[in-house]
């Protein structure tokens, strides 16, 4: 996992007779799906066995407001930044600069859509299209998790789910 310290520390509060209750402080404007899924699953196997309080700092955001929504309730304040229901993939494209310094690049794949995107090329259509699902697919999925944990309707969630953030308000 991208968070192993964090998923450790979460195992360790769940198991913990000590431990009455969590409270995790978010204070982040994401990062990657992969390791806000992580964090939210071991904050739910914590949930199991005792109460958990998600507080948003300054901000709470994409990710980071995956991760709050883990908790059984979540706190904010009115200037809190929050939201941010969203996916995106970047890349980066320097044939031009390639080519201005006289430098080429040549990849061989075993499918057409294997190497998409490249740095080193215009992306295809297809691997454009391709690169859309994915984040169509990973945006249904956040916007069912927040409509599960917010106790809206996917419908509600879906016009809020636009990536812009919101105050704590």
């Amino acid at each position: 996992a991208e968070n192993d310290w964090w998923m450790e520390k979460l195992q360790e509060a769940a198991e913990d007779d000590r431990v009455r209750a969590l409270i995790v402080h978010v204070n982040s404007p994401g990062g990657s799906t992969y390791g806000g899924e992580a964090l939210f699953g071991a904050i739910r196997r914590v949930a199991e066995e005792k109460p958990v309080v998600s507080v948003i700092g300054t901000l709470g955001a994409s990710a980071g407001y995956m991760i709050a929504i883990a908790g059984d309730q979540v706190l904010a304040r009115e200037t809190s930044l929050t939201g941010s229901i969203g996916v995106l993939f970047q890349t980066a494209e320097f044939s031009k600069l390639m080519e201005k310094i006289g430098v080429s690049a040549e990849t061989i794949v075993s499918g057409p859509l294997k190497a998409e995107p490249n740095p080193t090329r215009p992306m295809s259509p297809e691997g454009r299209a391709q690169i859309q699902r994915m984040v169509q697919e990973t945006h249904a999925w956040f916007v069912k998790l927040v409509a599960e944990r917010r106790n809206l309707p996917v419908e509600t969630v879906s016009r809020l789910a636009d990536g812009r953030v919101y105050s704590g308000r």
